[in-house]
């Protein structure tokens, strides 16, 4: 897609390369007056609490914008899922065996 409208730009969502993670959609863009320069895509965020309301705007630099597609914008924002923060976890020890089972009644 060589050009793409505000409108068209709108229908598609954001995801982050690093992680996979849904960022939302395409809400606004920021643009400098002067040089007409697209400086970031506004992304609204999923819905808030048990779906009502609406989420966060997050700013999403140009350049971090790997590629604009017919249905997605791929972002990096460099950003860890918090799942993969801090030590792994351990492994649990095993279960001990159940005792043999004897007779009807025991």
């Amino acid at each position: 897609m060589s050009r793409c409208t505000l409108g068209q730009l709108k229908e598609k969502e954001v995801i982050n390369v690093c992680d996979g993670r849904r960022l939302g959609c395409v809400e606004d863009i920021e643009f400098e007056i002067d040089s007409g320069k697209i400086v970031s895509l506004i992304v609204l965020g999923g819905a808030t609490a048990f779906g009502f309301g609406r989420g966060e705007l997050t700013p999403v630099p140009w350049s971090s914008i790997k590629r604009i597609g017919a249905d997605i914008v791929i972002v990096d924002i460099g950003e860890e899922p918090p799942c993969c923060e801090g030590e792994p976890e351990k492994p649990k020890p095993p279960k001990p065996p159940k005792p043999p089972r004897r007779g009807f009644f025991g």
